[in-house]
């Protein structure tokens, strides 16, 4: 059982992770603010995430402080797992965050093991079939294409929210670092279909217009196993909108996940059929009524969420990216 102190110190480290590439947007910013707002202190005070947050922002926790209040070595290389993940968000790590994940693995004095999660998520960035970001980041003028097939493209947001949702209930670090790189998979999937050949750049930025950035949801995932009991009051109004005040655990995640992409992928149809011109508050508005729609949802197809979280094997997640 995890510590509050170290609880702490590995929160902490997944912020300094968020932030580590030095130019993160304002509406990421804000996202990974409206995080930290929504997981509730711990019973004895001990731990404010908010507060955490600001100290974090201001200098006064640094990564170096988080690692020494790690005593055991298995919090140690968990520490380093989840800010590969976050770093991992949308494609190989930038040269800020490398020197970020150098210092830290240094700072953790990790075992051999820690190998085994870099190159697992240097496969997992590298297997995302969608173009680095151009500069500045851009979606192409959209080519001719017959009629879109809408019905296919639904199916495979459902296909992609029912995947996710059960990537939630496996325990390993990989399953939960495979969900961002499935959904950037999958808004490629819905602008190609409308006619659009996007680059990461593109759908980061639109993902983070939103609401939906991609490392704010990497924090959240990760932070909403890590905190444990303490989610409740954060999926009562956190970032993805809330499932309900005692929803926790395993299941919470993948109700949370299944709604968070079915809410993406449908926003996507919207935005990229209407050729791209949906205002920014239009954009945020739509996604949140789109997230009560799949919570909704969820109710509908959480069997099938079950039944494919047990046909899965770590071995699959890295395919299940690179397909195309």
């Amino acid at each position: 059982m995890t510590s509050p102190t170290e609880q702490r110190a590995l929160f902490a480290l997944l912020l300094h992770a968020a932030l580590a590439d030095g130019h993160k947007s304002d509406a990421e910013r804000a996202a990974l603010r409206r995080i930290t707002e929504s997981f509730p202190p711990t019973a004895d005070r001990s731990f404010n995430p908010w507060t955490l947050y600001q100290e974090v922002l201001d200098g006064r926790y640094p990564a170096a402080a988080a690692v020494r209040d790690l005593s055991r070595p298995e919090s140690r290389l968990l520490a380093y797992e989840m800010a590969l993940g976050v770093c991992d968000t949308d494609g190989l790590p930038n040269p800020a965050e490398q020197q970020f994940l150098a210092a830290l693995r240094s700072q953790l004095q990790l075992p051999a093991e820690a190998a085994v999660a870099d190159k697992a998520a240097e496969s997992l960035a590298a297997a995302v079939p969608v173009a680095a970001a151009s500069s500045p980041a851009t979606a192409s003028e959209p080519v001719r294409v017959a009629a879109v097939d809408v019905a296919a493209v639904e199916k495979s947001i459902l296909n992609y929210s029912i995947l996710n949702g059960a990537l939630e209930l496996l325990p390993q670090s990989l399953a939960t670092m495979a969900v961002v790189p499935l959904q950037m998979k999958m808004v490629y999937g819905v602008g190609k279909a409308h006619g659009y050949a996007l680059d990461r750049g593109h759908i980061r930025d639109f993902l983070a217009t939103a609401g939906a950035g991609l490392a704010s949801q990497a924090v959240e995932g990760y932070a909403r196993k890590l905190l444990g009991g303490l989610v409740g009051k954060a999926l009562g109004g956190g970032l993805l909108g809330g499932l309900g005040r005692g929803a926790i655990g395993a299941s919470a995640g993948a109700a949370i996940t299944f709604a968070a992409t079915y809410a993406i992928g449908h926003l996507a149809i919207r935005y990229y059929s209407g050729g791209r011109k949906m205002e920014t508050a239009v954009l945020k508005d739509t996604y949140q009524r789109l997230l009560g729609d799949g919570r909704r949802l969820f109710g509908l197809h959480s069997a099938a969420v079950e039944q494919r979280a047990s046909q899965l094997s770590p071995a699959e997640v890295i395919n299940l990216v690179r397909q195309p």
